[in-house]
């Protein structure tokens, strides 16, 4: 009766909540009639060539972290949040991916990155190989490596590629557009087992030298990766974590810069300070690698215009314990998908904007209209008498037990920053979810995307936008010209965080 008693109080409460404009049904009304005329603009399908390719990739970014980052931005841009729009909610057709992997019903990022960018399912934990290479198995991999719209892209029509990333490189997420690996930890040879050396297997980041040299935008982390065993990092020299892993000597940073043609100019920078001093105009390759990567991206605009810099890509795989960290990292890659929106034509640029997976993430109990997305939901438990936040987990190292008891989230600062959520299941580290995730796109042949699709179909729908890969019948001369890009040196970028 008082959990009900409480319940109560809060619609009523939240009553006093609702925007006056939002009393009145004619607003509703007003609002859903824009949205159908909108819809029935939407009849004169864009099919055009498009000329560039944006994909976005919120690493880890499900369904419901995408409703609590615009509850997010909406409040801090002083609003109630839950009748903002991100970016992304502008896009005209969204659909739905199944995530999973050839051989887990709850996938992992390299299973799933191969599914994004290669247009082929595979085995979890593998990379760029189709689901015949077993993990961890070098031998299996001869002849099963699959390409990527990236390769695609480049080998077809010529264009210039990019790859943009808040984490490693050489991580799972990003490396499937160029590595074909059964194992996704093999970031150097450093990494990998005796047998898989011997049986002629190549680390991730000597292919990201080697496979596709022609790449013309690389930035990211992970550079201990492209040196020397023992080789002192440049930033951090006296932190031994941050050495080099290389087992054959190579530096590989210097093999990138050589292997390109004689009169190009490649640079190659380790932190924001040489990033913004490097004139653009001038270069032809760029090789950006961090520590923590945080990409300036009036700086990447550079190299086809100047910009204004809203903002960073987020990783939202690394911090997804940490709601506050994960969501304002949500927001902040939809500033850069705002960027990206001012910045090209729907006429002749395809946006597509999805996640690879989700997590064990959700938020509830019954929290009135407006509450703070990090707060705490307006009712006490009903079996042990404590609050609890709106933001919960299935799963994950939040599990905590004080005095055999849940932890009183009130007597923990619970909006701190590094605040880990509570979960129903104590793990070390938090899991991914297995539900389908959301695919926005707009732009040329968007509404190919659309229903629900395989995670595998992405690609192939891009591919057939661009004219690129394997279906281009439909490709002529009559094709409507493309709108001129304030972005020409990239006919393909790939945003992954």
């Amino acid at each position: 009766m008082k959990a009900l008693f409480v319940l109560l109080l809060a619609q009523l409460c939240s009553a006093s909540l609702v925007p006056e404009r939002e009393k009145d049904p004619e607003y509703w009304r007003r609002q859903a009639q824009q949205t159908l005329q909108n819809a029935l603009r939407l009849q004169r399908l864009n099919q055009n060539v498009a000329k560039n390719l944006i994909l976005f990739l919120g690493d880890g970014m499900g369904v419901s972290t995408v409703t609590a980052a615009r509850i997010l931005k909406g409040q801090l841009q002083h609003g109630q949040g839950e009748e903002s729009l991100l970016e992304m909610d502008k896009f005209p057709f969204v659909a739905l991916a199944k995530t999973y992997n050839t051989n887990a019903q709850v996938p992992d990022s390299a299973g799933t990155a191969t599914a994004y960018l290669c247009g082929v399912k595979a085995n979890e934990g593998t990379l760029g190989v189709s689901a015949g290479v077993t993990r961890d198995l070098c031998n299996t991999t001869k002849g099963q490596e699959v390409t990527s719209i990236l390769r695609w892209a480049k080998e077809a029509a010529g264009k210039a590629v990019g790859i943009v990333t808040t984490t490693r490189v050489t991580h799972a997420t990003p490396s499937a557009a160029y590595a074909h690996s059964a194992n996704r930890d093999w970031y150097s040879d450093g990494e990998m087992p005796p047998d898989a050396l011997e049986g002629g297997c190549k680390d991730i980041a000597r292919q990201l030298v080697e496979n596709i040299p022609e790449i013309e935008v690389i930035l990211g982390g992970g550079r201990k990766y492209m040196y020397p065993k023992n080789v002192s990092d440049v930033e951090y020299p006296q932190e031994e974590k941050h050495r080099g892993t290389r087992l054959d000597g190579r530096n590989l940073v210097q093999a990138w810069q050589e292997a390109k043609p004689r009169g190009k100019v490649a640079e190659y920078v380790w932190h924001r300070r040489g990033l913004l001093a490097l004139n653009l105009s001038r270069v032809d390759f760029l090789l950006g690698e961090s520590l923590h990567p945080r990409v300036p991206w009036h700086r990447l605009g550079a190299l086809g215009g100047p910009l204004s810099c809203p903002g960073v890509l987020g990783q939202l795989q690394g911090p997804v314990i940490l709601p506050r960290q994960a969501l304002h990292e949500a927001v902040e890659l939809d500033r850069a998908i705002g960027l990206a929106t001012r910045l090209t034509s729907t006429q002749d640029t395809l946006s597509v904007v999805t996640a690879d997976h989700s997590h064990v993430f959700t938020f509830g109990g019954y929290t009135p209209r407006g509450n703070p997305i990090f707060g705490l939901a307006p009712m006490q438990s009903d079996v042990d008498r404590k609050p609890f936040t709106s933001i919960l987990y299935g799963n994950g190292p939040g599990y905590k037990i004080v005095a055999g008891e849940r932890e009183n989230v009130s007597a923990v600062d619970f909006a701190h920053a590094d605040y880990q959520a509570q979960s129903a299941v104590p793990l070390r580290q938090e899991t991914h979810g297995g539900e389908d995730v959301a695919v926005f796109a707009r732009g040329p042949m968007a509404h190919l995307l659309h229903g629900v699709h395989e995670q595998n179909y992405i690609p192939h729908a891009m591919a057939y936008a661009a004219c690129i890969g394997s279906n281009r019948g439909h490709c002529n001369a009559a094709a409507r010209p493309a709108t001129p890009l304030l972005l020409p040196f990239l006919g393909l970028l790939l945003l992954l965080c």
